[in-house]
């Protein structure tokens, strides 16, 4: 039968206004916090953040990020902490901020807190750092013994980053489910490194039932600058939902395709959600799934603007050998395209790849 093992983030705050209460918040964890964030991040929060210290037992000193989850970039940090003697980490920003600031926390052996201000993917709530060369090439994952001391999320703040951020992050909690469910069938070890729990995949069923009914009129919403219910689920299930699901549930086909598809220097500028959106195309097609059910994750990815088609990810000409070259590396030993519950090879990826290309153009009518 196998172990079954859940693992989630010790405390997860979502609400407006949150960020004003980040020093309260680290106070209680530790007596010297760096705070990992972009230079642009820093002239838009720094201030709120210096303030929610002001009246606290915490300092804090603020790090620039050099812009990639390295180990290059781990170790400079690893360094700047043991000589501030911080003893709390705190990632503010997107994935690759705190997925190294979760990296710098566990070699460090400080508790770590993640501030997303953006809801583009299910990262901050994972016990995970995915390392990438400096020049930006997926290299590994590096499993954390720990998931992040607290995840906070404000909803004010998320809803003034751009919407196509948000529906990245939708695009990455689309493949929850159905990652999840393969996971199941095939018996696959997750994340975690035991089997899913019940709870797990309940989790994982509820963001993709909360994406199918909340995730458009989120768009819409977002859209027009402003929080209602419909945003405030979305911004959960992308997050916290998701990052329970894929974690505990397990990775599956969308993932490993998106990995693939870093080969292709086109898709460069693509956000990771966008890819695992188009991965988890790729996925259904490998597993037949019903036309019906196919129809309706292809039109809701089009109703909120997730890429259905290789054009739409960057690619001008989709050509055999590009296929093959995302097939091969998305089939790597280490990745999670085995954890299908049937054979896969890098040419039946391949023709998976082109399959969803060309439903993707089918269903958005385009006549070439």
């Amino acid at each position: 039968m196998g172990t079954k093992i859940l693992i989630a983030p010790s405390r997860y705050i979502q609400g407006a206004g949150e960020m004003k209460n980040l020093g309260s918040y680290a106070a209680n964890a530790g007596k010297k916090a760096l705070i990992l964030i972009s230079k642009g991040g820093h002239k838009r929060f720094g201030q709120l953040i210096e303030d929610s210290f002001k009246e606290v037992d915490c300092d804090i000193d603020f790090e620039f990020f050099n812009g990639e989850c390295s180990w290059k970039e781990i170790n400079r940090l690893v360094e700047i902490v043991g000589e501030k003697g911080c003893d709390l980490v705190i990632g503010v920003g997107g994935g690759k901020i705190f997925d190294t600031a979760k990296a710098v926390a566990y070699k460090t052996g400080n508790q770590v807190f993640v501030v997303p201000t953006i809801a583009s993917t299910d990262a901050p709530c994972s016990a995970l750092s995915v390392i990438y060369t400096d020049e930006g090439v997926f290299e590994e994952y590096l499993f954390l013994p720990a998931n992040p001391n607290l995840v906070m999320m404000d909803t004010d703040i998320i809803v003034k980053s751009p919407t196509r951020l948000t529906v990245s992050g939708i695009g990455d909690a689309l493949a929850t489910y159905f990652e999840a469910r393969a996971c199941k069938q095939s018996d696959a070890t997750s994340c975690a490194g035991g089997k899913a729990t019940e709870a797990s995949m309940a989790i994982a069923q509820l963001c993709f039932d909360t994406l199918m009914a909340e995730g458009v009129k989120a768009k819409i919403a977002l859209d027009a600058g402003v929080c209602t219910p419909a945003v405030e689920k979305i911004i959960e299930a992308n997050t916290l939902l998701s990052g329970i699901g894929f974690e505990s549930a397990g990775l599956a086909g969308a993932h490993a395709i998106h990995n693939g598809l870093t080969v292709l220097e086109e898709c460069h500028h693509m956000y990771h959600g966008e890819k695992v959106a188009f991965g988890t195309l790729v996925q259904l097609v490998l597993e037949d799934m019903p036309e019906e059910e196919l129809a309706e994750i292809i039109d809701f990815c089009i109703e909120v603007g997730l890429p259905v088609t290789m054009k739409e990810l960057g690619v001008e000409e989709v050509t055999d050998e590009k296929c093959m070259a995302v097939a091969e590396l998305a089939c790597a030993d280490n990745d999670t395209l085995h954890n299908m519950p049937f054979e896969v090879t890098p040419e039946s990826v391949a023709a998976a790849i082109k399959a969803a290309d060309a439903l993707g153009h089918y269903f958005l009518g385009d006549e070439d």
